[in-house]
């Protein structure tokens, strides 16, 4: 399979050049400065005093599986997830592979969610922290697969500037060295992005090689309550599902059932 990664980055830088010139840098930095006098919810205090640590994902598709929900709406599934016991959110704003847009965590907002949301998105470039800022986001996705270790540094510093936590997201062993960057929360994806398939024993293999005291995050392909509780006791406190509740009718209902075998 090709490397679907590579593809995506390739494609997000032209993106990105292309929203510059729909909104200046100037001009998106303008605004978000006016907000820093409001803070948003911190995810990593979140997650360490929830009871399930679950981060509810609004992904209505994936390059991998095509449209998973694509009626699937961000005033009534987020705030579902909200009622239903969610500890934070992650809504994916990649709009050409995932069907996403920065307008889906406004609209969340304004229907009522006060929980910190992450900004999933594939993140090369400062001015993506200030839309991740702009649209109402409590943190952003860093993927250390498509960044460089002194380019991940400079947007951690800028996230943390304009007061965004940061989910540093890392695959594999070399990656590891990422999570001497401090990031406010290290996460663990169980799906290989470039080929895109998913193993969760990825989560127990790396956990006992992060820094003992980061709050650690299992992403992807997770659909057993008997899994989160495993991987808690290997040092998890936020654990990403979106596939699992997203396929239902009824996603916010299928996070409450899944959070009551825990």
């Amino acid at each position: 399979m090709a490397d679907i990664l590579e593809e995506i980055v390739a494609h997000k830088r032209v993106e990105v050049e292309r929203f510059k010139d729909q909104l200046s840098p100037h001009e998106i930095h303008r605004r978000v400065e006016k907000m820093l006098d409001s803070a948003v919810p911190s995810m990593s205090r979140a997650l360490c005093e929830s009871a399930s640590g679950i981060i509810a994902e609004f992904k209505r598709r994936s390059p991998s599986k095509g449209w998973i929900k694509e009626e699937g709406r961000a005033e009534v599934i987020p705030p579902d997830y909200q009622e239903n016991g969610a500890a934070a959110l992650s809504i994916l704003t990649d709009e050409k592979y995932f069907g996403g847009r920065d307008e889906f965590i406004r609209t969340a907002r304004e229907a009522g969610v006060t929980i910190p949301i992450l900004y999933k998105n594939f993140v090369i470039d400062e001015y993506q922290l200030f839309q991740a800022r702009l649209c109402g986001a409590s943190a952003s996705l860093l993927i250390a697969a498509d960044l460089p270790l002194k380019d991940c540094r400079a947007l951690l510093k800028t996230a943390h500037e304009i007061g965004l936590e940061v989910l540093l997201e890392m695959h594999s062993e070399p990656e590891l060295k990422y999570a001497e960057l401090e990031p406010d929360m290290c996460g663990i994806n169980n799906r290989n992005l470039g080929s895109f398939v998913t193993d969760v024993r990825n989560s127990y293999r790396l956990a006992k090689l992060l820094p003992p005291d980061a709050v650690k995050v299992s992403e992807s392909g997770i659909s057993d309550p008997q899994t989160v509780r495993e991987l808690r006791q290997a040092g998890f406190r936020g654990f990403l599902i979106g596939e699992t509740f997203m396929k239902t009718e009824a996603p916010g209902r299928a996070l409450a059932e899944f959070i009551s075998k825990l």
